[in-house]
């Protein structure tokens, strides 16, 4: 779909540009050998320069789209890299310490948990990246059935506690009453995982992540993720969301992320009938991360 996009948009400013190479082989034939008036000249002299300048500002607009795409794309390179990198340097360097010497049989199922838990990181990783690619087929149908919601939240919730091996205190959970979802599950999961880790990372040292579930207008319920992050500036508010997006800032370059997270929340909520958006006051207050739902029939 993307590279779709960029050959439409070279095919444009290809054709931009071969058109204003025949009209000023026109201009100057009619110029030349048919002796055109002098205020045909002038009208089309000034309706070439208007076109030229247009194709030049269209040009340049494409230019630097396509550098900050580029420059997403290379950050997006480097952040996976290094998440797929991490995980499996440190599962081979337990591997080797367990192969090298005896360990104890405490210090054993040490490094075992460890290794489980890089396993997961860099599944997760892997999963994250698949997942954009299949959301991205439109196409693609949803796998409906039906769920209850604030089970498949605290299903979310105990996964990223033991990931992040956060105190009970750390997460808080308010859910409404039974609430069924028509849905798909896997999707969903993700999206709900995705927020909640989100939080939990611009939570810093100490993440305070509070969670909770209201029934809203239009048959529909609303799931809220409130964080104790930096917050994010109000420019900012309109990009998260899109693909490789990341706050910009001294803390987000030591966060660990691809920036897929919040493009694979909002695309989820669209397929679904749904919306995603965030809430934030700017820096310093935190943020609050909105996805609303249909409820089930």
């Amino acid at each position: 779909m993307v590279v779709g996009g960029r050959h439409k948009s070279i095919a444009f400013f290809i054709a931009l540009g071969a058109g204003l190479i025949a009209f000023v082989l026109l201009l100057y034939i009619g110029w030349v050998l048919l002796g055109w008036h002098h205020g045909i000249l002038l009208f089309f002299g000034v309706l070439l320069t208007g076109l030229v300048i247009a194709g030049v500002v269209l040009n340049t607009t494409f230019l630097v789209r396509e550098i900050r795409r580029n420059a997403q794309h290379d950050a997006f390179i480097n952040a996976v890299t290094h998440e797929l990198k991490t995980p499996v340097a440190s599962i081979r360097l337990y591997l080797e310490t367990l192969q090298s010497r005896p360990v104890e049989e405490e210090r054993r199922q040490e490094f075992y948990q460890i290794m489980l838990e890089d396993s997961d990181r860099l599944l997760g990783t892997i999963e994250q990246i698949l997942r954009t690619g299949r959301i991205g087929h439109t196409r693609r149908h949803l796998h409906l059935s039906t769920v209850d919601f604030p089970a498949l939240v605290e299903e979310c919730l105990a996964r990223e506690q033991r990931l992040y091996h956060l105190p009970p205190d750390a997460l808080t959970f308010r859910p409404s009453a039974h609430t069924s979802i028509r849905c798909d599950a896997d999707e969903v999961r993700a999206a709900v995982s995705n927020l909640i880790d989100n939080a939990i990372k611009y939570g810093g040292k100490d993440p305070k992540v509070e969670i909770e579930m209201n029934p809203v207008a239009d048959g529909k319920i609303a799931l809220k993720v409130k964080d104790n992050g930096p917050g994010i500036p109000k420019d900012e508010i309109n990009q998260i969301f899109k693909r490789f997006y990341r706050v910009r800032g001294p803390q987000s370059t030591r966060i660990k992320g691809t920036g897929l997270g919040l493009f694979i929340v909002r695309s989820v909520a669209k397929r679904h009938g749904g919306k995603a958006w965030v809430e934030s006051d700017g820096n310093g207050h935190g943020s609050t991360f909105v996805l609303q739902l249909p409820i089930g029939q």
